[in-house]
């Protein structure tokens, strides 16, 4: 087994991490907390906005965004771009002096503030080659079995969770 890209290009998993060898996903806590920590966050990236997009038509238009095809940079510090801003990224990264962020939560902000500055590739600039095998050939997520999930908890003992202010930075036991 290798390396695969799940939902969108950029972040690359361990298949035999993710999967089993029947195809199947692994269980969450089976997985290593990276892992768990960049699939997590792909579950709220796929489907978003490109950054590069929102930064030119903002909140108030962004059914005009084109959606997420890449990402690049750290979980929660990411760079999310569309095929049309993938190159204005590995620009700003290789040329403009963006790798020096690689790792860091500052990759981000570097690149929103370079891109909203005006900054692009030149005409023609091409960044990274990539290779796509068998992209339809990954298995369906399991549906969850949500009749086993329910459990019946005493009033007093119950707490209300949100869900938008989670922190997936958390370690879960192995």
């Amino acid at each position: 087994m290798g390396k695969v890209s799940i939902g969108v290009r950029g972040w690359r998993f361990d298949e035999e991490e993710v999967f089993t060898e029947d195809g199947d996903y692994r269980p969450m806590d089976d997985m290593d907390a990276d892992t768990r920590k960049r699939l997590a966050r792909l579950s709220a990236l796929v489907g978003s906005p490109c950054d590069a997009c929102w930064l030119i038509h903002g909140d108030a238009n962004v059914e005009e965004c084109n959606v997420i095809e890449v990402v690049y940079g750290e979980p929660l510090a990411e760079i999310a771009v569309c095929e049309d801003h993938e190159n204005d990224f590995l620009y700003w990264y290789f040329e403009e002096g963006g790798e020096r962020y690689r790792g860091e939560e500052e990759l981000q902000d570097e690149f929103h503030e370079w891109f909203a500055d005006g900054g692009r590739a030149p005409e023609g600039y091409v960044g990274v080659e990539h290779v796509e095998t068998d992209p339809d050939d990954l298995p369906e997520p399991p549906d969850p079995d949500l009749e086993a999930m329910n459990v019946e908890i005493p009033d007093e003992e119950r707490t209300e969770i949100d869900l938008r202010d989670m922190d997936i930075d958390q370690d879960y036991p192995s």
